[in-house]
This record gives C-alpha cells, structure tokens and sequence, in this order.
C-alpha cells in the first residue's frame, strides 16, 4: 500500500494538488491502524481553525499513525528521525519539519514552522522532545512554544492540547506492566518493538482534544506551556486509570 500510494502523494506534491497532499495522508494513517488493529476512541473536538498548532505528548512511532489519522496537516520531529531507513522517507513526503536540538540551528528550526503556520499549514509538535513510557507526561518545553507568538491576519495562531494515551489490549485495561511495552523510550530497538506490539493484540488509543487557546488568552509563551501541559497531563493520567469521565465528551471511534 505504501509502494502504490507514495509516489501518487508525490506527484500531488508536485503538482501541487492540495486536497490531495491535505487528506492523503489521513486516509493513509487511518488504514495503517486498521492494519496494525489500533482502535482509536476520541474525545473532544479537533480544531477546525487553519492554521492550527496542535501539541501533543508524546508515547510512540505508534503516535503518528494515531494522530496522523486524525489531523491533517505535517509533524514536527526531532532531527535524528530524517536518519531512519523507511521511516525518514515516510516522514519527508508529509512534509515533516526536523528541529536540531543545538542552539544555533534551532532558530532556522523555528523560522521554518513559523512560515509553514503563515501558509496556513497545522503543524503537529511534541514539546517533551522525546518520548515517555507512557505513565506519565514529561516537562514541555517552552522555547518550542514560541511559533504561537506568530500573527496570522492580526490574530494569534490558535494553539490545541491533545492528550494520547494506550489504554487496553484486547479490551482488557493496561497496567503499568503492559503499557511500556507500546511505548517506545529510551535504547529500545525500533524493528524488534514494532514486530513484538503488532503481535499482542488489539490495541485502544484514546484521543483528546481540548478547546483551542492561543497566546494572547494565556499572556505568553511560558504560561501557554504550563495550561498546555496541565491538560495534557490531567488527560492521560484520567485515560490510564480508566476515569473517562473527567475527558471531554467521546466521538465515534475513528478507527
């Protein structure tokens, strides 16, 4: 499928054919979740403003297909991952931006997303800057939220929380055990990770968006961090311990 459907995304590209370079690539993740038996349950509703920042915590490579498959619009993505064999290709053909970590590259890193924002790109950005085990979410940081600063029309790029969070396999509810084993952190592996969680059964990502915010409600890029992080944070440990109560109400599985 992905030897058939890449250069077709190519030429779109080329071409320049935005409802296809736009929706493709969501029609792309979703069915890999089918493939690899995601089951995604959302909560909330995603921003339909364009542009939109989207900020996410960050559990696994399983993250992209999940939200990829929710959002169109491009990752932005630690440098290292433009060195992987497949997955860099994969990454490059949906316009991922690559941020350097070193400080004299990051600036270009953030121009780059700032002007991606100004086409009216979303941007998808996961400022812990790697991943977790997923029990819990990492610091963010708030040098990645300074794009928000950026005016589009004279008003604020609007700015979502989503919370991602494994929760059961074959419906029966993760515990502390289970849920690293669908986290990727750490030295682990890639190939021997992927082929081990596609080998233990149907799995459920739980999804939530929150309102959209922007930098002007919040007063500036530090305080957007923490009301960022606190959301997402309440979101995944309410999702680990089953307590979908306290989630904003529940969409129609999306996968």
């Amino acid at each position: 499928m992905t030897l058939i459907l890449v250069p077709i995304y190519l030429v779109a590209m080329s071409l320049r054919i935005r409802p296809i370079i736009r929706w493709m690539p969501v029609a792309y993740h979703s069915f890999v979740c089918v493939i690899l038996g995601i089951k995604v349950r959302v909560h909330g509703e995603r921003s339909d403003v364009i542009p939109t920042l989207f900020v996410c915590n960050h559990v696994s490579y399983l993250d992209i297909v999940v939200l990829g498959g929710l959002i169109p619009g491009s990752f932005v993505a630690k440098a290292e991952v433009a060195t992987w064999p497949f997955f860099s290709t994969l990454a490059k053909a949906q316009r991922t931006i690559f941020v350097e970590r070193t400080s004299g590259k990051a600036s270009h890193s953030r121009d780059e997303m700032m002007s991606r924002l100004n086409t009216g790109d979303n941007l998808m950005l996961f400022p812990e800057g790697t991943s977790s085990d997923g029990q819990r979410v990492l610091p963010f940081r708030s040098a990645l939220f300074g794009v928000a600063q950026l005016r589009r029309d004279e008003k604020p790029i609007a700015v979502q929380s989503v919370a991602i969070a494994y929760t059961r396999l074959d419906g029966i509810p993760l515990g502390r055990y289970w849920r690293p084993l669908f986290a990727w952190f750490g030295d682990l592996d890639l190939v021997p990770h992927l082929w081990q969680m596609v080998c233990l059964g149907e799995t459920e990502a739980v999804v939530t968006f929150f309102p959209p915010v922007d930098i002007d409600k919040l007063g500036d890029r530090k305080k957007l961090c923490e009301y960022c992080f606190k959301q997402v944070s309440g979101a995944v440990q309410a999702a680990n311990s089953g307590r979908y109560e306290l989630l904003p109400p529940k969409k129609a599985a999306a996968a």
